[in-house]
């Protein structure tokens, strides 16, 4: 079989993205994966990742996200969207993740991600699914990302931060129990009675 006939076998198994060690299971030496970058049958996305040459546009950016860093919880400006708490287009893709990952996974020519470290008990609770077209992801539900909203409210622009709380006092799917306990276990349930108590 021709390398590009057993890469597009690979390709399709690992959905898109692969690794150094799946084509070091074929047999590709280091010299032998340069050699295919070289010749531009595959494409380097960071280090130790891969994708086949022309079919990257084939994956969207979602589906590279949720390849890249499947232990990742889609937040803030992100999550706000997906909700619809903000109406601006997201730059760049925020994901929480355990405080103990490694900065080197976050080096990407492209997409852009911004990554928000948090331990990991704090990455088990609040958590729900999202469908991106072609993939599904882990994000925040509406409660937690409230919660995550007022925790970080020193780092997110104030125009964004008023029309979250505002879009979610007004969502009918909120639920305000849940938002209370993600709130303890956060440690802003004051700050958070402060800023929408007054709403609810």
């Amino acid at each position: 079989m021709a390398d590009k006939e057993i890469l597009e076998k690979l390709a399709d198994e690992c959905g898109g993205i692969f690794r150094t060690s799946d084509l070091a299971a074929l047999g590709y030496s280091t010299y032998a994966i340069r050699k295919l970058v070289d010749e531009q049958i595959i494409e380097r996305i960071k280090q130790g990742y891969y994708s086949l040459c022309k079919t990257n546009e084939l994956i969207s950016e979602a589906g590279q996200i949720a390849q890249l860093f499947p232990d990742g919880v889609l937040c803030m400006y992100t999550a706000l969207f997906y909700y619809r708490y903000s109406d601006r287009t997201p730059l760049e893709w925020n994901i929480a993740v355990d405080r103990d990952t490694s900065k080197s996974r976050f080096k990407l020519d492209y997409p852009f991600v911004q990554p928000y470290y948090m331990k990991k008990e704090f990455l088990v609770f609040g958590v729900t699914a999202a469908d991106y077209g072609d993939c599904t992801m882990q994000i925040f539900d509406r409660d937690r990302l409230i919660c995550e909203c007022i925790f970080y409210e020193n780092k997110i622009d104030r125009e964004t931060y008023n029309k979250a709380i505002q879009s979610y006092v007004a969502d009918t799917k909120k639920n305000v129990p849940k938002l209370l306990e993600y709130a303890e276990k956060r440690r802003v349930l004051k700050k958070v009675k402060d800023r929408i108590g007054v709403w609810l």
